[in-house]
């Protein structure tokens, strides 16, 4: 199992746990919040790498 794989199982894994154990708009808010957040404490020329990155890999 490669690293993001397992990062991404942790990831549904822990949002299951948050929808389990908080109300679904609380859950979802930190499911939607915590990466967003995430994004916007970079800089912008690591935001810039980040596009870049994400479309080399996408293909296009």
């Amino acid at each position: 199992m490669s690293k993001r794989a397992k990062v991404a199982a942790g990831g549904v894994a822990a949002g299951l746990v948050l929808l389990w154990l908080l109300p679904f708009w609380a859950a979802l808010l930190v499911i939607v919040g915590v990466p967003t957040a995430a994004y916007l404490t970079l800089d912008e020329s690591q935001r810039r790498r980040l596009k870049r990155v994400t479309r080399k890999e996408l293909g296009r």
